[in-house]
């Protein structure tokens, strides 16, 4: 495939009942999960690193095709410097091989505080990595990473070794209603510009989403033109829905899948559509 789409996580109590069935046990949640979508983002791993074991359990709960985007720890991406860390995200790497055909593209995720005085160490850190192994991601959020000549700097050197830039969209939360019914909506993701850059064989777009569908349109319709374009040149496309109120991203990454096949964009079927909506078991008393 070269169109993956999923949301942040694969396990949310809110969404049992809808994009689970009533009933679903959290263990169940990555195989029911991977039935319904073709990735996931894997946010756990920022905050710990999985051992190899619960790694392969993973690849197990996971239908053939299924892809895990997983996210460098935090305690390699976010203590200053990286090439301290190049040993401990090569280990990183090695823990990931388990997941095997289900290995999609790492990323690592740097601080508000990384800034461009600090290029010369991440293409140390880049150049070090496997990129044989698994493709690699980077996403920036210090201001300065938008302006130039720094982004240009960056997109050259990412161009370079084959690495890709993970694209953040927080318009659409920024954009909304800060509350959606009784529910305030706290993006919690920084504002920065998005320029919509490929710079490897692959595109990874975080796509944070309102819950009102109507504030997403606009900009979905942006990312349904680049999607297209992209895919035609032959480009591989991971899209990750989230939303501050997590129950709607689900909902709001099958409504983006949607309006992709209504304007023809040459994407595979999405799994969740194949599954036959079972009839609501009443509880006998």
């Amino acid at each position: 495939m070269s169109f993956f789409i999923g949301c942040a996580v694969w396990g949310h109590k809110s969404w049992v009942g809808e994009l689970y069935p009533r009933g679903s046990k959290a263990a169940e949640f990555l195989n029911l999960y991977s039935q319904r979508f073709t990735a996931v983002e894997g946010n756990t791993t920022f905050y710990s690193a999985p051992n190899q074991e619960t790694v392969a359990q993973w690849a197990s709960q996971m239908r053939p095709g299924f892809e895990l985007c997983p996210k460098l720890p935090r305690q390699l991406t976010h203590n200053g410097c990286l090439q301290p860390s190049i040993s401990g995200a090569l280990e990183f790497l090695e823990q990931m091989r388990s997941l095997g055909k289900h290995l999609g593209p790492i990323f690592a995720q740097l601080p508000p505080s990384y800034e461009p005085t600090l290029l010369e160490d991440l293409t140390a850190f880049l150049d070090a990595w496997s990129r044989s192994e698994a493709p690699l991601a980077v996403e920036v959020r210090h201001p300065d990473w938008f302006k130039e000549p720094h982004a240009s700097n960056l997109n050259t050197v990412l161009e370079q070794l084959g690495v890709g830039r993970v694209l953040l969209d927080t318009r659409p939360a920024y954009s909304g209603s800060a509350s959606y019914g009784q529910q305030p909506v706290e993006p919690r993701k920084p504002k920065v510009p998005v320029q919509p850059v490929v710079t490897a064989p692959f595109s990874l777009v975080r796509f944070i989403s309102h819950p009102d569908q109507k504030v997403n349109q606009p900009f979905m319709e942006e990312w349904i033109t680049l999607v297209d374009q992209w895919l035609r040149l032959g480009k591989r496309i991971y899209f990750f829905v989230h939303c501050p109120i997590e129950k709607y991203s689900p909902g709001n990454a099958r409504h983006f899948q949607q309006l992709l096949e209504q304007k023809g964009v040459p994407v595979p079927p999405l799994p969740w559509n194949n599954i036959e909506q079972l009839p609501i078991q009443l509880n006998l008393f």
